[in-house]
């Protein structure tokens, strides 16, 4: 009974032979992990950016004059170029990509454009022309509008503050008061001609 046992564990147990092998593959297998995953990583992103190329100088050269005439596409796909070439080195871009990134992104265009030159001066020469034509048909209908009503002058006004004076209109603080020395009703020029008579009261 006890040798069958003893038999059965010796065959269930295993080596220390086989026990050192085993170890001794899984410590090659962990040590062999981190270099493959970084190789892995690397060939990643070597393919990730394998087709991020740098844009040729001729493309890039005289953005600033070109931009407006370029068609929405093309700017389109300058644009994403350049900023696919953003994303990676900044140190690995050119000169005139930097140049070229940086006055698409702030540059004097579209909202940001400046005014032609001489726009200043054609705004304010404009605006004085249409002062001057308001002004000369302000002059024409003055010129072609009927007289004065004969009641708008001083004379006539002066003789409506004495008969509001007799009226005794406004006695406090009106022209009826005690000590008046406001001018009434009189707001206009003085009427050129005879006085008016005591019909036009």
């Amino acid at each position: 009974m006890s040798s069958t046992m003893l038999r059965s564990l010796s065959r269930a147990a295993p080596s220390s032979a086989s026990l050192r092998i085993r170890s001794n593959r899984l410590q090659i297998q962990s040590s062999q992990l981190p270099a493959e995953t970084c190789l892995l990583q690397g060939r990643r992103g070597q393919r990730r950016h394998a087709g991020i190329h740098a844009i040729s100088n001729p493309t890039l050269a005289g953005i600033e004059k070109r931009w407006e005439e370029m068609p929405p596409q093309e700017q389109a796909d300058l644009w994403m170029a350049l900023r696919d070439r953003m994303k990676t080195n900044w140190h690995e871009m050119t000169l005139q990509e930097k140049k070229a990134a940086y006055w698409i992104a702030f540059g004097p265009h579209g909202p940001r454009a400046l005014p032609p030159p001489g726009q200043n001066k054609q705004v304010f020469w404009y605006t004085m022309l249409g002062v001057g034509i308001a002004a000369i048909l302000f002059a024409i209908s003055r010129q072609l509008a009927r007289p004065a009503p004969k009641t708008m002058n001083a004379q006539y006004q002066a003789m409506t503050n004495e008969y509001l004076k007799s009226q005794k209109t406004e006695p406090i603080t009106g022209v009826s008061s005690e000590g008046y020395k406001g001018k009434g009703m009189i707001q206009s020029k003085p009427r050129r001609g005879p006085p008016p008579d005591e019909d036009e009261e």
